[in-house]
């Protein structure tokens, strides 16, 4: 077809020629004659009569342009069957060529091919457990976001993989942190954008998980394989796992960019350890880079530990936990079962929990518990002080010895066990140590990223949609929020993890909606003695207690009985408290139920106006509480308010 295009641009110029000439001899002829000549068009283009020479040179040169056509589409069609025929012939023959060669081979030389062949025949490693047969839907955007599915298939940690995951180049949405706030972002940003592709990347080797059983629950178990199964009984007797999905929920990381209904992949055992917001890309800390469309930071926190312990040296460190992750509660489990004494320090939620929880061996294997913390009473910087003092004598009949007012001045290792020396003089021995003094939020990449971290509250600067900057989102304890109601905080617990990422998510996905919501957070001393609280619960507040006569269906165990959960977040919806109802029954006097806090109800005060309740052994009635601080007005009695709590009805 070359040549014949070659002719032909060569041809044309001539054909032109030709018909310019046939037009200037009818014009030279008409001028000649002196009148018009009437000339058929169909002979314009090959000259008046008598000029058949040009004519002739015309059909000549068309013709012979047509002949070269056809013979130069003949040998090109035959050169390609031609073509054909050969490498279909080479095709077949493959066979017979590859057998004759492997004979040919000497036997020195086949380990290499067949080491070539075991390389590409690597299959994936299938989990340890059958997987679900079928991938649960996503929730729509307005149910709870991290809601566990119920599983009987052992969860591995994702260590137990082999080889190293394909680390993707983007991600459109990366989701930097393991925990539940990331899990409800990607929950929630599938629920929107089904075919979203979403990549959580956690430092931890373990795919996202609840934190709360980790203090309550998984110590109550009676297998002995819990710290494998990671499996637990609520207090209803319910068997759940601690992971939100099983590993068949996701899709792995090299498969992100094909897989055809995008998906949720994790990333394992990867820290992020630099930001580029302008290029919208991070860096990995083994120096691989990974680009985003948006960005979610969850980095969650790190546990604090005590300057007397830090400095003390790597003997004290090795003999200490820092309570936080999977491998921690793993560790703390074992060392529980072959020492004799343990020291918590810390009076707080996790401090309490684990109290309580490592309590009950105090009977079982002679364990010695100690708890030791520099309030008056347990729970101090959260409790009234009434409350305070009761629940501390509740956790001594736990089997825990209590050491109120300690503050640690140093400790030391001697003969084989730790001693540690208090600012008042008292001497405290013990073999293992468990620091539970709070949660320092994780911003480490503040810095290379350009955010703000709050100088009260710590944590990333946040606006009321969640957004730091341009395509970059914060949930979870390392945001540091504006509450419409209540100013700016900052807070550390399973709700506002669940409520805030599920909302970053929605907000990743266009939808622009502030944070209202009064998250909530729970604690449970053991089955019997539970509380939920919202809002600012701070022992420094003026507050106002109103207690009942509890009764047998008055405990968490109970609750959960009753809700059919045991994670109590999951079962608090907005549209139960549009109009609470109070109770007809009476209130008691003040002294009528005196020392006896079996349930209440207990207010927090700025200005007079309720900006914080506990609800002690009230259960279900979170809506209520939310709506009383959502609404934010003065009362006058404050028992007429905890009649809409039905805490007086047996």
């Amino acid at each position: 077809m070359l040549k014949c295009r070659a002719v032909w641009k060569k041809l044309t110029p001539l054909a032109r020629a030709s018909s310019t000439v046939c037009r200037q001899n009818v014009r030279r002829a008409v001028l000649n004659n002196g009148r018009p000549m009437r000339v058929p068009a169909a002979h314009m283009s090959i000259g008046p009569a008598g000029g058949g020479g040009e004519k002739q040179l015309y059909i000549l040169l068309v013709g012979a342009a047509c002949l070269g056509g056809g013979v130069y589409a003949y040998q090109t069609l035959k050169g390609d069957q031609k073509r054909y025929e050969e490498r279909m012939a080479e095709i077949s023959s493959r066979p017979h060529k590859a057998a004759a060669q492997k004979t040919a081979v000497p036997t020195e030389s086949e380990p290499p091919a067949a080491e070539a062949t075991e390389t590409e025949a690597v299959p994936e490693p299938e989990p340890q457990a059958a997987a679900s047969p079928e991938e649960p839907s996503p929730p729509a955007p307005d149910t709870e976001a991290a809601a566990p599915v119920e599983t009987t298939e052992p969860l591995p940690a994702l260590d137990s993989t082999p080889a190293t995951p394909t680390v993707p180049s983007h991600a459109p949405y990366l989701l930097i942190g393991g925990g539940t706030a990331s899990f409800a972002a990607a929950r929630s940003i599938r629920a929107r954008d089904p075919g979203a592709r979403v990549l959580i990347v956690t430092d931890e080797l373990d795919l996202p998980y609840m934190r709360p059983p980790l203090s309550k629950e998984l110590w109550f178990s009676d297998d002995p394989t819990v710290t494998e199964t990671l499996r637990f009984k609520q207090w209803n007797g319910k068997e759940r796992s601690i992971y939100f999905q099983p590993p068949s929920f996701y899709i792995h990381p090299e498969e992100l960019d094909s897989a055809e209904n995008g998906g949720v992949a994790v990333l394992p055992g990867k820290k992020v350890i630099h930001m580029d917001v302008r290029g919208n890309k991070v860096k990995l800390d083994d120096d691989t880079e990974i680009s985003y469309d948006k960005c979610l930071i969850a980095t969650g926190g790190v546990p604090r530990n005590l300057q007397a312990i830090e400095r003390a040296g790597e003997e004290v460190m090795s003999r200490t936990t820092l309570f936080r992750k999977i491998d921690d509660f793993k560790s703390l489990e074992k060392v529980s079962r072959n020492i004799k004494s343990i020291t918590i320090i810390g009076g707080g939620f996790l401090g309490s929990e684990l109290a309580c929880a490592l309590g009950r061996r105090t009977t079982e294997s002679g364990l010695e518990v100690i708890q030791m913390f520099p309030e008056k009473g347990n729970m101090g910087k959260v409790l009234p002080e009434y409350l305070s003092n009761w629940t501390t004598e509740k956790v001594k009949r736990e089997g825990v010895k209590v050491i109120s007012e300690a503050l640690v001045k140093s400790v030391t290792c001697k003969d084989d066990k730790l001693e540690i020396q208090l600012k008042d003089g008292r001497l405290v021995e013990t073999d293992h140590i468990v620091a539970a003094v709070g949660l320092e939020p994780n911003v480490d990449l503040a810095k290379s990223a350009g955010l703000e971290v709050d100088s009260d509250f710590g944590g990333f600067r946040v606006n009321a949609e969640l957004q730091a900057r341009s395509n970059i989102w914060v949930a979870g304890d390392a945001a540091c929020f504006y509450d419409i109601r209540l100013g700016r905080r900052r807070v550390e617990h399973h709700d506002h993890a669940v409520v805030s990422g599920r909302l970053a998510g929605e907000n990743m996905t266009g939808a622009s909606k502030p944070y209202w919501h009064q998250s909530m957070f729970w604690s449970d001393l053991g089955p019997d003695v539970g509380y939920e609280a919202i809002g600012i619960v701070d022992s420094s507040l003026p507050t106002v207690g109103v207690f009942a006569k509890a009764t047998a269906k008055d405990t968490p165990k109970a609750a959960t009985e009753k809700s059919g959960t045991g994670i109590r977040s999951e079962s608090e919806t907005e549209d139960t408290a549009i109009s609470p109802v109070a109770a007809s029954t009476p209130a008691p006097t003040d002294g009528q139920h005196k020392d006896n806090y079996g349930k209440g109800v207990i207010f927090y005060l700025r200005d007079k106006v309720v900006v914080g309740i506990i609800l002690w052994n009230v259960f279900n009635r979170m809506p209520i509480a939310r709506k009383i601080i959502k609404d934010g007005e003065e009362h006058a009695d404050l028992n007429e308010v905890a009649k809409l709590f039905n805490i007086h009805e047996d």
